[in-house]
């Protein structure tokens, strides 16, 4: 099977009802990026970083895979697919996708605030555990924070990413602006000779010399129109 290497980002689930963060209304608009994802905003006050997130664990329970997702999964019949996404939510792996890699994190997870990429504090919450209690301690006495890779801090799978576009056969882009680095670097280890798709209704920078495929379309519809263009390379 070729491989099919995926890059998502908030526009894949902006159907699914999951705010988007850039756009005018997003996340971001409603709270400063410097209160809620950064290593500073959680020293400075831990408890309002928690309740975000409780927030966001709460919003993200009630939102379903869309149908994008659910195709995304499907192409797994006819392709070796990777999906590297952005999101911090779980819709890839609810619409039956088998190999996604979080680069930002996992909003269902928790972990120490002393040594937040330590597997052995990384814990998924359960169902009855969707709110953290502020001041909730991690094993090794630390806070317990949101596995969330804030602004400034390293991406630890960004290695495992790189790999993965070094290898595709096909590269897809799917509802990300490609200003946020490193993600929108993985671009650049595609290989020459492979195709390149992005699907976004909005206009996205790619770099220069580059050919890229636009859909300009929403995840959704962009996805149906990407699965007929595939079918004549699979």
């Amino acid at each position: 099977m070729k491989k099919l290497v995926i890059l998502t980002g908030a526009g894949m689930s902006a159907e699914s009802g999951i705010s988007t963060f850039r756009d005018a209304g997003g996340l971001w608009d409603r709270y400063p990026v410097e209160q809620v994802a950064t290593p500073e905003g959680w020293e400075r006050n831990p408890t309002l970083v928690t309740e975000f997130y409780n927030r966001q664990r709460m919003q993200l329970v009630k939102a379903q895979p869309n149908e994008g997702h659910r195709l995304l999964a499907r192409l797994e019949e006819a392709f070796d697919v990777a999906i590297v996404t952005q999101n911090v939510d779980d819709l890839h792996e609810r619409a039956g996708s088998s190999h996604v890699v979080h680069l930002h994190g996992e909003l269902m997870k928790v972990c120490s605030s002393r040594r937040p990429d330590d597997a052995r504090y990384i814990r998924t919450l359960g169902p009855d555990e969707l709110r953290v209690e502020p001041g909730t301690l991690a094993p090794d006495g630390s806070l317990l924070r949101p596995w969330i890779v804030w602004f400034g801090e390293a991406v630890p799978n960004m290695t495992v990413a790189t790999h993965l576009a070094a290898a595709a056969d096909v590269f897809v882009i799917i509802g990300t602006s490609l200003n946020v680095y490193p993600a929108a670097g993985l671009i650049h280890y595609v290989p020459r000779e492979a195709p390149v798709f992005l699907i976004d209704p909005k206009p996205v920078a790619v770099p220069e010399g580059r050919p890229v495929h636009i859909i300009s379309d929403v995840a959704t519809a962009g996805v149906r129109t990407l699965t007929r263009e595939l079918q004549a390379i699979g």
